[in-house]
């Protein structure tokens, strides 16, 4: 009985050693299998919340910013849009972190890069560039009965140049020193409704309006006070390139932009680009630059402005280096992309 007894414990203990070592095999043939789906998992994985800082709710930025954020999370990518104070303000939050991406000027995008003029000796080395939207137009704007036809003409007048510290400040000295005039005209510190009032009352001579044309503040004071838009030629935008603001880009307003003008005027413009953390992984930023071109007819019914984003012009006047996610991108589309704005190694 006890004989039989042992063999049926020794029975059962093979029983259970067999049946460990094919669990135990089934465990270690699994390993392999999880890794390959974790492979195959979608790249654009990201845990965090991706903070799109925009403008004001009035502007352009808030409406196209919070429909890409939406765009954005059907991809599967966490976003949100926040209003802001727009380029100088969002320059600053990807610097300190509160955002991961954000719509500006390419030429504040510049100076920030760069640690020049609002960011002196504080460079945002952050920033990525992602595309190229719409153009923001240079307009120096005067009466339509006034006897300025060019800028040189400026000499000697009374000229709004925007608000201290602006990026339209910047933009003002930088084409009227291009033009050799800046040291002769008589300045003027005003914000854009400011200007447009001022001029319309003979307070000043002219103002400088970079904003997207046609701007509300000129189309208004127009209806009643015709207006028109000095051109700026092809030398000075030579210049401006030599000397490095390669942000300029050309644009020709036609003459029905404002009551008052009477042809198209060849003019310049700075360009709202979007741009993100050097945070966030490469598959991210691959995606997002994926979402934003194959959803441009989406973007398009949210605001007139998203007419002109277009994967032909997504590097025209692209001030700062490409986030490699955007660059891997450009490069699958058989995009050109210039050396100057080439992710940066290392």
């Amino acid at each position: 009985m006890k004989k039989i007894m042992s063999i049926g414990i020794v029975a059962v203990l093979f029983f259970a050693v067999f049946m460990a070592g094919c669990i135990g095999g089934g465990q270690s043939s699994s390993t392999p299998t999880s890794s390959a789906t974790s492979s195959s998992a979608p790249k654009t994985t990201y845990s965090g919340t991706i903070t799109l800082y925009t403008g004001g709710t009035s502007g352009v930025y808030y409406p196209l910013g919070s429909k890409y954020a939406e765009l954005l999370n059907k991809a599967g990518i966490k976003a949100k849009a926040v209003t802001s104070g727009a380029s100088v303000s969002n320059a600053k939050a990807i610097g300190d972190g509160n955002a991961q991406a954000a719509i500006m000027q390419n030429d504040v995008a510049y100076y920030a890069y760069n640690g020049l003029y609002m960011f002196e000796g504080k460079p945002i080395k952050k920033l990525r560039g992602v595309a190229a939207l719409y153009p923001e137009t240079v307009q120096f704007v005067v009466r339509a009965d006034s006897n300025i036809k060019s800028l040189q003409d400026l000499a000697g007048k009374k000229v709004a140049i925007g608000a201290p510290g602006s990026g339209t400040a910047v933009a003002a000295e930088q084409i009227l020193k291009a033009a050799g005039v800046w040291d002769k005209i008589q300045k003027v510190n005003q914000k854009f409704s400011q200007a447009a009032q001022a001029l319309k009352l003979g307070q000043i001579d002219a103002a400088v309006i970079v904003s997207g044309a046609p701007t509300p503040a000129i189309t208004q004071i127009a209806v009643t006070t015709p207006v028109r838009v000095i051109p700026i030629s092809d030398e000075i935008l030579s210049k401006l390139k030599d000397e490095g603001y390669i942000f300029y880009v050309r644009q020709v307003l036609p003459k029905d932009t404002y009551k008052g003008m009477s042809e198209d005027t060849p003019t310049l413009a700075v360009k709202a680009i979007l741009v993100a953390s050097s945070d966030l992984p490469d598959s991210v930023v691959y995606e997002m630059t994926k979402v934003l071109f194959d959803n441009v007819d989406q973007l398009r019914a949210v605001h007139q402005k998203a007419k002109y984003i277009s994967l032909d012009t997504a590097l025209d006047g692209m001030s700062i280096p490409l986030h490699p996610g955007a660059y891997k991108y450009y490069e699958e589309k058989g995009l050109t992309v210039p050396d100057k704005i080439k992710p940066p190694s290392g």
